[in-house]
């Protein structure tokens, strides 16, 4: 026997959740999911540039459609690098004309990324470029003095990230390379030398042709100089040593990819700013050796786990520098070795 009346029983039908009214979305817009568009239509193209979050891509390469767009990054890629040389995927207006803005939307796998910190202790690592191939590090005989430890770290980064290291010498009008260079006897390192009047643009350019080069210096070196003499319409700005410092000042303020066209074919040329430090932090100790070429065959025979520094026990490297199996050069890489290790393990 029900204690609810006829009016009461209309009372809670009033109620009843079926019958609720849902209040109307005023934006008319769909729920927010977590699946992305698979982006059937992308287009793959080169990154040669990026300026305040608008990146230059290079749509159609080498086909009679090449052309140049603006593009920015998609919402789902704001916590990914993108760097120039970059294959990345793009979506939206891809025309290339005025004021039309196209829509990276994914990257394609990377063959080669050089890194860098702020310092060896540093593991926050600062992306340079992606997909280059080679590295040419430029370098000057004189003003500003050239660095061999500098050089050094180039050569760990280049090897670490599996890129090829090429070596260019200017300035020799100003003082001769011969000691400098002495310091890389025994590296499998192709050595250009540059003077005034007198710049291999046409060997350099051999190089380059079908590959991606990233020029790495310390600034006043004369790398943009080179630059602009590989690729006439590059236009990068060039500068001066201070003469009270002894310092380059820095001309190129961003990383960008020029391309070069020669005698015998075409490359890209991916010119960088130049910097006074190239921190290692991120890279495996156990790499740098690999910069080492001849020294690494000796290091075979060192004892699993063997740091090879200087304090090292039973270290066949410490060993042959002791027995004087080591020529004066060997040495002194050796000792250049042994000092990038020690900071690690400091």
């Amino acid at each position: 026997m029900s204690w609810l009346g006829d009016d009461d029983l209309d009372d809670v039908e009033d109620f009843d959740e079926s019958r609720i009214r849902t209040r109307p979305n005023p934006k008319a817009n769909r729920p927010r999911t977590k699946r992305r568009p698979a982006h059937d239509d992308a287009v793959i193209g080169r990154i040669l540039g990026v300026d305040r979050g608008r990146y230059s891509v290079l749509l159609d390469e080498d086909t009679a459609d090449e052309r140049m767009i603006t593009a920015a990054r998609a919402r789902e890629l704001r916590r990914t690098p993108i760097v120039t040389g970059d294959r990345a995927r793009v979506v939206g207006d891809l025309s290339g004309d005025e004021g039309t803005l196209g829509r990276i939307v994914s990257i394609v796998e990377r063959t080669s990324l050089l890194r860098r910190s702020a310092d060896d202790t540093d593991q926050v690592e600062r992306v340079i470029v992606a997909n280059a191939d080679q590295m040419l590090v430029v370098v000057a005989a004189a003003d500003p003095e050239p660095r061999a430890r500098l050089v050094d770290r180039y050569l760990v980064a280049a090897l670490d990230a599996g890129i090829r290291p090429l070596l260019v010498v200017t300035k020799t009008d100003l003082a001769d390379p011969a000691d400098f260079l002495s310091h890389f006897d025994g590296l499998d390192l192709t050595v250009f030398t540059s003077a005034r009047g007198q710049m291999p643009v046409d060997e350099i350019g051999e190089a380059l042709v079908g590959h991606s080069t990233v020029f790495v210096g310390h600034s006043g070196v004369g790398k943009s100089t080179l630059v602009n003499a590989l690729v006439p319409d590059a236009h990068r700005a060039t500068g001066h040593v201070n003469e009270v410092t002894g310092r380059g000042r820095h001309t190129s303020s961003s990383t960008v990819s020029l391309r070069y066209v020669g005698a015998a074919g075409s490359g890209w040329v991916i010119d960088t700013p130049g910097v006074r430090s190239f921190g290692l932090g991120h890279v495996d100790p156990a790499n740098i050796l690999t910069a080492y070429t001849e020294l690494a065959q000796i290091a075979a025979d060192c004892p699993r786990g063997c740091t090879h520094l200087a304090d090292a026990e039973d270290c066949a490297l410490n060993e042959a520098a002791a027995d004087g199996e080591l020529s004066e050069t060997g040495q002194a890489r050796l000792e250049s070795l042994q000092r990038l290790l020690a900071t690690f393990a400091g």
